[in-house]
């Protein structure tokens, strides 16, 4: 039986946060945006219409926790969020994942998307550990709050 693992693609470039009830969370290392990727552990999975209908669900849940964590991380940053971007793309990468991005109209992107606009600039240290901080922290209240 094949075993799930997430593709070196998805993890080059982002650092893991959590894991949650369908998916494994990681921040995208670009101090742009605030950026969390979702990859949900169903091995082979290529699109939404792959997953049983709880996990579908599920996946929707995780993806308002996510952005939740995406707004934290930009006001911990000084950065609030005007708009999330959600988009399961895969055009490059297959593996199941979806982006959860948060936006302002003054982010160097806007409005167009921000897949493929330039390079990415890492976080600065204390930026990315205040950033997977706060996140963690969010994602952790989420599951707390749904569980119930």
């Amino acid at each position: 039986m094949d075993r799930f693992a997430i593709t070196p693609a998805l993890t080059r470039g982002s650092h893991p946060l959590a894991s949650l009830g369908l998916s494994e969370a990681r921040l995208q290392d670009d101090a742009r945006w605030p950026w969390i990727v979702l990859i949900p552990r169903r091995q082979g999975a290529r699109e939404i219409e792959h997953l049983n209908a709880g996990d579908r669900m599920l996946l929707m849940e995780e993806q308002i926790a996510a952005g939740a964590a995406v707004r934290a991380i930009g006001s911990a940053l000084g950065r609030a969020v005007e708009k999330l971007n959600i988009g399961a793309l895969g055009n490059i990468t297959p593996q199941l994942h979806v982006h959860v991005v948060g936006r302002r109209s003054d982010d160097p992107a806007w409005p167009g998307p921000v897949w493929g606009f330039g390079e990415a600039v890492p976080f600065a240290a204390e930026d990315l550990e205040r950033a997977r901080a706060v996140a963690v922290q969010t994602l952790s209240a989420w599951r707390f709050k749904t569980a119930s």
